[in-house]
């Protein structure tokens, strides 16, 4: 058993090396996407020709969308199926890291089966886990993005009040929050505005904007603005306070549903909490009854 452990490690090791020999220059160059959560990058040149080899978009199409629509949500559009491919091929250098240290292990530690099963349970879990870690990402990104939203269109409402256009009273508001760049929102609001300093009209950076963010509540923000900015007057006024109005009530109801999950999560700990309390407290007790 030992001999076919390390023999199956050799290959994996060996076919990383051949693949990663085959690797072209685009492969290379496609490793080096900036992407955020890619940790394994000097693997996924070889992992990315193996995808290629095995033609995975086109025999698992539906797994690849699904990953990409999480992508778009979180790192936008813009080479979005590219960074999907990359993303894939970190999940493939997970599972090759953990297959070949499982048999690693099992042949240093004289066949032992357990190294075996812990190396593909874990390279069969952590790609889900990954994937699951990325959709979680993603929903904290949407509520940020939510919360914030009503904060920016009631400054927005009062600067449209005081008499400035619905453009210049963005850009105003996105330039007074510099320091709040890395937040989601204004992260694609600074963005924005960067594109049509670059020639792109209002309308266009707008929807530009709406389809970066992928959040049903920026859709309808960026629609009513388009469908009223032009009338201007007291009906634009009026669309931008119902929608403020109707904002607020998703943002309290965010908060009111990540209270409660908050409240459920301290459940456990404030058990556990009172068992050790009560052990710590009634075994003197007990002991001095015994004698």
């Amino acid at each position: 058993m030992i001999w076919l452990e390390g023999l199956l490690a050799t290959a994996l090791v060996i076919g990383w090396v051949v693949l990663n020999q085959s690797a072209s220059t685009l492969h290379k160059e496609l490793a080096k996407l900036p992407l955020e959560v890619i940790k394994l990058r000097p693997l996924l040149p070889a992992m990315l020709v193996l995808l290629e080899k095995i033609r995975f978009v086109s025999r698992f199409s539906g797994v690849f969308y699904r990953i990409q629509s999480s992508i778009q949500k979180g790192f936008g559009v813009h080479r979005s199926g590219e960074m999907t491919l990359l993303y894939i091929a970190e999940m493939a250098g997970y599972i090759w890291l953990l297959l070949t240290g499982g048999l690693v292990m099992a042949a240093i530690s004289g066949g032992s089966m357990t190294w075996l099963v812990m190396g593909v349970g874990l390279a069969i879990l952590l790609p889900v886990a990954l994937f699951r870690d990325l959709q979680k990402k993603v929903k904290t990104r949407e509520i940020d993005i939510l919360l914030e939203l009503p904060e920016f269109l009631n400054k927005i409402i009062l600067l449209v009040g005081a008499g400035e256009t619905v453009q210049k009273a963005m850009v105003r508001c996105v330039k007074r929050k510099e320091n709040a760049k890395d937040h989601p929102l204004y992260k694609e609001l600074f963005q924005m505005i960067n594109e049509m300093d670059n020639g792109y009209s209002f309308q266009q950076g707008l929807e530009s904007f709406s389809k970066r963010c992928g959040v049903q509540e920026v859709s309808v923000f960026t629609t009513t603005v388009l469908l009223n900015f032009r009338r201007g007057g007291g009906e634009f006024g009026l669309a931008l306070r119902d929608l403020s109005r109707t904002l607020w009530d998703k943002r309290k109801a965010v908060s009111r549903i990540r209270g409660e999950q908050a409240s459920s999560k301290m459940v456990l700990p404030m058990v556990l909490i009172f068992l050790i309390v009560m052990v710590l407290v009634g075994t003197p007790a007990f002991m001095m009854m015994n004698m």
